[in-house]
């Protein structure tokens, strides 16, 4: 699914009225009525609505929800905040309202109405084309409506939240959810951008497809859909050469535990053969807990300090459970200098790579590294707001021609084309340690399977979610564990895609 800038929102709009053709009015029609259907599935006819409309066409929208509310007889007041200019759409619903006795006008403090605990709210007073900042009655509104701690739901963008770009010190809804049209906006994915976003919906009102198809954009969210067809089929005769030799390289004394996670969730995937290289401390520990996997021990007893023969693995992991010390980090770049496919690199090989930034020149091409938010701003410094870590990111991945995986809510795969893929699967229950030691695992075993890093990725960050979303259903996002995860990864492979 592809995420649009404001201005292509605005652009995809005016298209799809002039090519369905429809007129804006009843677009906007349209929008209302999905948005009723949301609406009524949730919220029952006893609360009292209050609907506060900006002078624009997010205005109009509520105007138009205000007036499909009054004929299912919800009990609602209607609040315009007055404006010297509104928009033409926002005058028709207005004109179509009639002279109704629920529509009050907002020009001074004292016309704001009193809010409860108890009542819902729908924000309709900016939309996504706002593109500055919200000050005089129109932010006194807005820190009155948050003050209220009511159930606050926002059209299409909470009011004063930028659809793509940052925002600096202003009055912005804080809404309980956010009905948008048709297609997510970036915002939604960052965190700063948590209470600004709240829990967010899409609905479909009928947006041009051909506009869709055709529209460039570096911002893309991977849903079921944007899957469909990725995973292999396994042929009848096919063996466990067929599916790769995966080689987990980490672990060091205390930390032999990550390896583990990471050996079982690399064989779980799907790797026809998994072997791990981890210092002779973990050897018992690996052996016991994994029969499945193959270990091999380096000659040191608590670190890594050699590097294996390659030549027999078709994917590498390297990071989980590796120690910092000087002796791994001259192996590190050996590794990374004799390696001749795409490299996973994650945990302790990431942070040797932070503190000697000369061994980024040297990461193989179109590996990929999957950094927690301090792993990367070790790496790539400190960011300005999250849009600036986007476009570190950015720069990072096309410098060393390599896939950066951003790991948080959303998780986002920044490609060394200058992409970026959002993640729809997880949750905060995977906020644990050893979760990031089993995404590991997962992609090194599809690329032993011969998937592609951009898919590996991609795909495997997915599947890390669902897998995670299977193991907070049975555990909860309380209570599961990095193991939980391992254990729902065939709930992916099961499911039907």
């Amino acid at each position: 699914m592809k995420i649009l800038t404001a201005k292509q929102i605005a652009e995809l709009d005016a298209y799809t009225i002039k090519n369905e053709p429809i007129s804006s009015i009843d677009l906007m029609e349209r929008a209302a009525t999905a948005f009723i259907a949301w609406f009524n599935a949730r919220f029952s006819h006893p609360q009292k609505i209050f609907i506060f409309c900006g002078p624009g066409n997010n205005g109009g929208d509520g105007l138009a929800i205000a007036r499909l509310l009054m004929q299912r007889e919800y009990h609602l007041a209607i609040y315009i905040i007055k404006s010297e200019k509104n928009s033409k759409d926002f005058l028709q619903n207005k004109d179509r309202l009639g002279k109704s006795s629920a529509i009050k006008y907002i020009t001074a403090t004292q016309d704001i109405p009193a809010l409860s605990s108890s009542d819902i709210i729908i924000d309709a007073i900016f939309g996504s084309g706002l593109n500055k900042n919200v000050e005089g009655i129109f932010s006194e509104c807005i820190q009155a409506i948050n003050q209220s701690k009511s159930t606050i739901i926002s059209v299409d963008i909470a009011s004063g939240l930028f659809a793509d770009k940052a925002i600096e010190h202003q009055a912005i809804i804080e809404p309980i959810y956010t009905v948008s049209f048709q297609l997510p906006r970036l915002a939604f994915f960052l965190p700063q951008n948590e209470k600004y976003s709240g829990d967010w919906h899409l609905i479909d009102i009928g947006l041009s497809q051909e506009f869709l198809y055709k529209a460039e954009t570096p911002y893309y969210f991977t849903d079921e859909e944007s899957i469909k067809g990725w995973v292999k089929k396994r042929s009848r005769f096919s063996h466990k050469g067929t599916y790769g030799k995966s080689l987990i390289i980490g672990g060091s004394n205390g930390m032999i535990g990550a390896v583990v996670l990471a050996a079982k969730a690399c064989l779980r995937t799907g790797t026809g053969l998994c072997k791990t290289y981890i210092p002779e401390c973990g050897y018992e520990i690996v052996q016991s807990t994994i029969p499945e996997n193959i270990v091999i021990t380096d000659p040191s007893f608590d670190s890594i300090t050699e590097i294996p023969d390659l030549n027999l693995y078709n994917a590498i992991g390297v990071g989980t459970g590796l120690g910092e010390s000087e002796q791994t980090k001259i192996a590190l770049a050996k590794l990374f200098r004799i390696a001749n496919m795409p490299i996973v690199i994650d945990a302790g090989a990431l942070n040797i790579i932070a503190s000697d930034k000369a061994l980024l020149e040297i990461i193989p091409s179109q590996s990929i590294l999957t950094p927690h938010p301090k792993e990367f701003e070790r790496l790539a410094g400190p960011a300005k707001n999250d849009f600036d870590r986007l476009k570190l990111a950015k720069e990072l991945a096309i410098k060393i021609n390599s896939y950066i995986v951003l790991k948080g809510a959303f998780t986002v795969i920044c490609t060394p084309e200058g992409e970026f893929h959002f993640n729809s699967t997880g949750n905060p229950g995977m906020a644990k340690a050893g979760s990031g030691d089993v995404l590991t695992g997962i992609i090194t075993s599809l690329l032993a399977q011969g998937y592609e890093p951009f898919k590996a990725a991609i795909l495997g960050v997915y599947i890390h979610g669902f897998a995670g979303d299977d193991a907070a259903k049975k555990s909860s996002e309380f209570s599961m564990n990095a193991s939980d995860i391992i254990e729902g990864i065939h709930s992916f492979y099961q499911h039907k895609f």
